[in-house]
């Protein structure tokens, strides 16, 4: 089972050239929980929304993609109003509250029954729910590997120190973490992406992963690095493009046989031949979610298999 912990809302969005204000069931993580389950992860996501208009929206989005909802908190359902440049990519405002109060019991059970748990964003550092994310990553570990991103939201986190500490915090306690170069230069204006890419990896994770939007996308482990360039695509907008990559970069490892915490020695011995594969099987998920609107992802019927991008050593697996 893979379960996702983080927060789910509503996105409001404001298109330029006058089009139509459009609402659709957003937030990073859900985005996560979302794209894992249209690519055949048997999906948790352990969340907060109220009962009303935007919190309907949301849990029937849910049912309709398989994934399971755990609930918790009172407060009202959350919503971001994200504005559109002419480029598609998108400004945040945000209305957030975030407490999974009530769901404590139900939230151990998913991440002590899960192969992989997943979290980031808003989440990992608004309280009183950040405090039990930490909590429930630390019992997640003994038997799941952890996924983190950071997707940070400078509107709402604005120490950017206390940012960067609680972001290395997770960081520390994660297999996998990845990050846009957007989130890096605003955490480390200081410093290259590369630079920060390798301190994250002394801090503990098998795997970092860096998106750069058309640039394409970095992935940096023990073995080594590799990076690809991006897909040419008419773009949409870019909302959930980043949940998509990280959603299919989890798929593409389990794939690899690479989740779970008895696999912790697979993840950071995958090869580069793999790390290849990976990064273009992720690539892809992130470009057709930027080609329609709205955080889209697609499902394995469009974007196939691993296999399509690394038959050789499949081929070499299997036999």
């Amino acid at each position: 089972m893979f379960t996702v912990i983080g927060e789910s809302l509503v996105d409001i969005i404001d298109a330029p050239r006058g089009a139509a204000r459009q609402t659709h069931p957003g937030g990073s993580p859900l985005n996560v929980a979302v794209g894992g389950a249209r690519l055949g992860l048997r999906t948790t996501l352990v969340t907060h929304f109220a009962e009303d208009p935007h919190g309907h929206l949301i849990a029937d989005h849910l049912r309709s993609n398989g994934v399971e909802g755990i609930v918790g908190g009172s407060s009202p359902t959350s919503s971001a109003l994200a504005t559109l440049d002419s480029t598609g990519a998108a400004e945040y405002t945000f209305s957030i509250t975030w407490d999974i109060n009530g769901a404590s019991i139900p939230a151990l059970e998913a991440v002590e029954s899960s192969l992989h748990v997943h979290t980031g964003s808003i989440a990992t550092v608004v309280a009183p729910g950040s405090n039990a994310v930490r909590g429930l990553v630390e019992a997640a570990r003994p038997h799941a590997t952890v996924s983190f991103d950071p997707n940070c939201r400078p509107a709402i986190s604005l120490d950017a120190d206390a940012a960067r500490r609680e972001a290395e915090d997770f960081v520390a306690a994660s297999d996998i973490v990845k990050a846009s170069d957007e989130d890096l230069h605003w955490l480390y204006p200081g410093r290259t992406h590369d630079e920060s890419l390798a301190a994250w990896l002394e801090l503990g994770p098998a795997v970092v992963a860096l998106t750069r939007g058309a640039d394409g996308p970095v992935i940096l482990t023990p073995q080594g690095r590799v990076e690809i360039p991006g897909e040419t695509v008419t773009v949409a907008d870019t909302v959930g493009a980043g949940d998509s990559f990280m959603a299919a970069l989890i798929s593409g490892l389990a794939q690899l046989d690479a989740l779970g915490a008895a696999n912790r020695l697979r993840l950071r011995s995958l090869s580069l031949e793999e790390l290849n594969a990976l990064a273009a099987y992720a690539n892809r998920a992130a470009a057709i979610t930027c080609s329609r609107p709205g955080a889209n992802p697609p499902a394995s019927g469009e974007l196939g298999s691993l296999a399509g991008t690394l038959p050789d050593f499949l081929a070499t697996a299997e036999g």
